[in-house]
């Protein structure tokens, strides 16, 4: 662990002298580059320095207690060494989830995508709820939501909703929401005062930019059509609304929120390109898949990952069996607690396997 730490020393004070390089600062690319590859260095830069600080102090108390002190300093510096030692055993655990493999997609923007599945217009509603609850996290943490496509239910939920997140860390943290959430409660349409069981799905995935897939135009075919809202009634006569299919592996994508056809075809080979990395992502984790199964579950839309009980105000995270009494802060988007303990599952898991 102490060289690869010594190694990455080595390597932020290298950029910090690259940095002030007149060579790098006039070049764009090397500049942002290298600026992004010591911000990602920092926190374990700062930490090893103060944990070798804690290491030089901690010594130093120790070499005191064993000069002639009288009671009271005697007391002080046991206090002291028992400070200098706890969090001396902080910053080694601190350093060691610093050191764990980053995911290199953590720090992209995402594309989330929520369905209604089981359960009707009930479970459209309940997937308005689950963007309104996103949207209102992602306002709190500062990250910028864009509407990509909204297929609307007669009752005002949502068949299908597609949005993206732009923000440092987007995936880092919505990673954990892909798979099935299932909803406990009485339907307005219920009249008779019964309870139903309801379920939309969610995938999140990493924004793919045009590096990371390449779409050539021969392998997609654009169709035009008039937009359509809920019900199916037009809501406009001009073809501004966009569908995009890649022959090769038959993805499609679809956009008619934006107002221009230009605005929705870069919207859906946005989203084209996104599913099709995600496609790809998805195929190579499932080699590995057999090996190490994760705690906070595979990522599939379809695995059953949370239950939100309205009458009982509950929240239940199946993954990690982790329970919270405080549904209507959830709803309004206070998940921060449920994705915190969703990451520190994660960590502790790759800890013990000493990946």
């Amino acid at each position: 662990m102490l060289d690869k730490l010594e190694a990455l020393i080595d390597r932020y004070e290298k950029l910090s002298e690259l940095l002030c390089d007149p060579d790098v600062a006039s070049d764009p690319k090397k500049l942002r580059d290298y600026s992004k590859e010591q911000s990602d260095l920092q926190p374990t830069y700062e930490a090893y320095n103060e944990y070798k600080q804690v290491v030089e102090e901690l010594e130093a108390a120790k070499e005191m207690q064993n000069e002639k002190l009288d009671d009271e300093m005697k007391e002080m510096v046991k206090g002291e060494i028992d400070n200098l030692t706890a969090r001396k055993t902080e910053l080694e655990e601190q350093i060691r989830v610093l050191l764990l493999p980053k995911d290199p997609n953590d720090d992209k923007n995402v594309i989330v995508e929520i369905r209604g599945a089981a359960g009707g217009d009930e479970a459209a509603l309940f997937a308005a709820d689950l963007y309104r609850m996103y949207t209102r996290y992602a306002d709190a943490q500062g990250w910028r939501v864009e509407l990509m496509d909204v297929n609307e239910s007669d009752l005002g939920g949502f068949k299908e909703v597609i949005f993206m997140i732009n923000g440092r860390g987007a995936y880092s943290k919505m990673k954990y929401e892909s798979g099935a959430h299932r909803v406990q409660r009485i339907p307005a349409t219920e009249s008779g005062g019964r309870i139903h069981t309801s379920t939309s799905t969610v995938a999140v995935m990493p924004e793919a930019e045009e590096v990371d897939i390449e779409i050539n135009d021969k392998d997609i075919r654009v169709d035009t059509f008039c937009s359509s809202g809920a019900g199916g009634q037009s809501v406009n006569t001009t073809k501004s609304a966009v569908r995009v299919t890649h022959i090769p592996t038959g993805i499609v994508a679809t956009c008619q929120d934006g107002k221009s056809q230009n605005s929705n075809k870069e919207k859906a080979l946005q989203v084209l390109r996104t599913r099709i990395y995600d496609m790809m992502r998805q195929e190579e984790e499932a080699k590995y898949a057999g090996e190490r199964k994760s705690k906070v579950g595979t990522g599939d839309r379809s695995e059953r990952i949370r239950t939100y009980n309205f009458p009982q105000s509950r929240v239940t995270d199946h993954r990690i069996g982790l329970t919270l009494h405080k549904l209507d802060q959830v709803m309004n988007g206070e998940i921060e607690e449920i994705l915190s303990a969703l990451t520190i599952a994660e960590q502790s898991e790759l800890l013990e396997k000493g990946e």
